[in-house]
């Protein structure tokens, strides 16, 4: 209870939480790897990635990435275009929203109820994340409601940026949008990249755990969880300094 007692009182005193999406909010990693084989079928491409071929691919950060570097290892050539790839992406992530439209990947345990904690505490709400505006509203429109976006002051996506995690752009400039220092805000992540770009931009890290990162190196984050349910029903009745 040590390790939640602190996760939780990191939480209470931060004026911003600032989420990641994919694998921090919900379990959405496996739908994104069944959309990515939906699409290399449909273009006739005889690639297929396996749980294994796509953990790896997480390394590499952003879809279009993803794409470009397994190409890359097969030694085909030519190489893909750009056009090439983002017809490939399109297709994707219209088949990633269709699965998520399904209802079959629910938001992960405890974060509903930190969200409306947050909100009843005054905590500004953001979202800084190296996948799409498109993916981000199919996922959270479906788990939250069409308003969803309506409690984020900011939300930030891979395209809105030079550089996509583990550099800091997403968080730089989430931290501008909201206009706090970086010791004001707490960054929940789930990913060693994640980890390292919210810890370049100086702010404090909680890590929830999840399925294709549970083994990744967490030593620098102030806090690591398996998920967010204690947390959250911990801070149902705290009070936060913060708001306004």
């Amino acid at each position: 209870m040590q390790v939640e007692s602190s996760a939780a009182e990191l939480v209470r005193n931060a004026a911003a939480l600032i989420f990641d999406v994919d694998g921090t909010l919900a379990e959405t990693e496996e739908l994104h790897r069944r959309a990515f084989n939906h699409a290399f079928a449909r273009q006739g491409l005889d690639w297929h990635w396996d749980r294994a071929v796509y953990g790896d691919l997480l390394r590499v950060t952003g879809g279009k990435e993803r794409i470009r570097a397994f190409h890359t290892r097969q030694w085909i050539a030519p190489p893909l275009s750009d056009a090439g790839i983002a017809d490939l992406h399109g297709i994707k992530t219209a088949h990633y929203a269709e699965l998520v439209a399904t209802g079959c990947c629910p938001l992960r345990p405890g974060v509903t109820d930190l969200l409306a904690a947050a909100k009843a505490r005054g905590q500004r709400l953001a979202i800084a994340t190296t996948t799409s505006h498109g993916n981000i509203d199919a996922l959270l429109s479906r788990a939250l409601g069409a308003r969803w976006a309506a409690d984020f002051d900011a939300i930030v996506a891979g395209d809105d940026v030079r550089h996509k995690k583990p550099a800091p752009d997403v968080y730089l400039e989430v931290l501008a949008r909201l206009k706090l220092m970086p010791s004001d805000c707490v960054a929940i992540e789930d990913s060693a990249n994640g980890l390292i770009a919210a810890a370049r931009a100086n702010i404090p890290v909680l890590i929830t755990r999840s399925m294709f990162f549970r083994d990744d190196d967490f030593s620098a984050a102030r806090v690591v969880l398996d998920d967010l349910s204690e947390l959250a029903a911990k801070q149902k009745t705290a009070k936060q300094p913060h708001a306004q």
